[in-house]
C-alpha cells in the first residue's frame, strides 16, 4: 500500500508502536493520486452513479461525501452563474426555464423567438413578437415580406408588405400597402393609386407631363383639350339631358319632341347642343321652362332634311341661358 497511503509517521526498527503513534499514522494519512489513476475507467455515466466530493464547509478531518451525478449537475447548474459557457452539441435533455442568454451576434435560420435583444442578427426565417435592437437606420435595404411599423431609409427596395409609417428618400415598391408616405427626395416613374382622401402639395411645385388639370391655378395648355359629344335619344317624345356626362351633346330629331329639364347643373358651366333635322324634315323641338332664350322666344328649328342648328348655353345652376345659330346645311 506504499503507493496508495503516504505515511507521515515513522517508527524505528524493532521499536515500540505506541497508541499515540498509531493514531498519528491514521489521522495524517493522505489519499495519494494513485488511488484515482489505478481505478478502472467508466466509459458511460449514469445519473445514479456516485462521486466523492469534499464540501468546502468541512475541515480536513472529515471524510468526503457521496453525491449522484444527477444531483451534482442539478445543484451546479442552478446555484451558480456561468459567464463563459460554450455548448457545441445539441441540448436534448431536460426543460429549460428562466432567463435566456443574450447574444450580440447571432445567425438564426428558422424558429420562433418571443423576445430578441441583439445588436447584430441575421434572421432568414422566423417570428419575433418583440425585437429590441436600438435605433436601426438603413441606407439600403431589400425587404421581401413583413410588416414594418416605422421605416426610415434613404434607399429601399420593398416587394411586399404593409407599412404604417414610411419616411424615405427613394423607394421602389412593386407590391404592398403604404398608409403614410413622406418623401423628401425621389423620382416616381409610374404611380398608380386609388385615393381615399386628397393629394396635397403644401410647398414647392408640381410638374406633370400629361392629362392633369390643377384646381385654383391659372394654366396654359400647349395642346388641344376637348369634350367628347354625348348623343341624346328621344323617349316617348321627350329628351333627357344629363349635363354631367359631357358639355357637348348631339341630337337628331325624328319626331316632334320636347327637351326635358336637364339634370346635374354646374353654375358657370357652358354647354352646347348640336341638333340635326331628320330625313323627313319639319320636326319641331320644344323646351322646358329651364331653358331661357333672348326675348323669351325659343328658336324654331330649321325644317330642311339634315339641316343643323347649334344651341349654346351658359347656366347659373338653375336655368340654361341660350342662343342659337341655325341652318347649317
Amino acid at each position: 500500500m506504499a503507493n496508495i497511503i503516504n505515511r507521515q509517521q515513522t517508527f524505528s526498527t524493532n521499536g515500540t508502536v505506541t497508541a499515540a503513534g498509531l493514531h498519528n499514522l491514521i489521522d495524517t494519512a493522505l489519499v495519494n493520486s494513485a488511488i484515482i489513476k489505478n481505478q478502472q475507467e467508466i466509459t458511460t455515466i449514469g445519473t445514479a452513479d456516485l462521486l466523492l466530493i469534499a464540501p468546502d464547509s468541512v475541515d480536513a478531518s472529515l471524510a468526503p461525501r457521496k453525491v449522484t451525478v444527477q444531483n451534482l449537475f442539478d445543484d451546479g447548474l442552478t446555484a451558480g452563474t456561468f459567464t463563459s459557457f460554450n455548448l457545441t452539441g445539441a441540448l436534448t435533455f431536460g426543460t429549460a426555464t428562466g432567463n435566456r442568454t443574450v447574444s450580440t451576434s447571432a445567425t438564426i435560420t428558422t424558429g420562433t423567438i418571443p423576445n430578441l435583444t441583439s445588436s447584430t442578427a441575421s434572421i432568414t426565417i422566423g417570428t419575433i413578437p418583440t425585437l429590441t435592437a436600438g435605433t436601426t437606420t438603413s441606407t439600403a435595404a431589400s425587404i421581401t415580406n413583413g410588416t414594418i411599423q416605422t421605416l426610415t431609409s434613404s434607399t429601399a427596395n420593398i416587394t411586399g408588405g404593409t407599412f404604417g409609417g414610411l419616411s424615405t428618400g427613394s423607394i421602389n415598391s412593386s407590391s404592398g400597402t403604404i398608409s403614410v408616405l413622406n418623401s423628401t427626395i425621389g423620382t416616381i416613374g409610374n404611380f398608380t393609386t386609388t385615393l381615399i382622401g386628397d393629394v396635397t402639395i403644401s410647398t414647392g411645385s408640381a410638374t406633370v407631363g400629361t392629362r392633369v388639370a390643377v384646381l385654383n391655378t391659372a394654366q396654359q395648355y400647349s395642346r388641344a383639350h376637348n369634350f367628347a359629344a354625348t348623343a341624346l335619344t328621344i323617349t316617348s317624345g321627350t329628351i333627357p339631358w344629363d349635363l354631367s356626362q359631357n358639355q357637348v351633346a348631339t341630337l337628331t330629331v325624328t319626331t316632334n319632341s320636347t327637351m326635358n329639364t336637364p339634370t346635374n347643373f354646374q353654375a358657370g358651366a357652358t354647354y352646347v347642343l348640336i341638333v340635326t333635322q331628320g330625313t323627313a324634315g319639319s320636326n319641331t323641338l320644344s323646351f322646358s321652362t329651364a331653358y331661357k332664350f333672348t326675348g323669351g322666344v325659343a328658336p324654331v328649328l330649321s325644317t330642311g332634311s339634315a339641316q343643323v342648328d347649334v344651341l349654346s348655353f351658359v347656366t347659373n345652376g338653375t336655368v340654361l341661358y341660350g342662343v342659337s345659330s341655325q341652318n347649317f346645311s
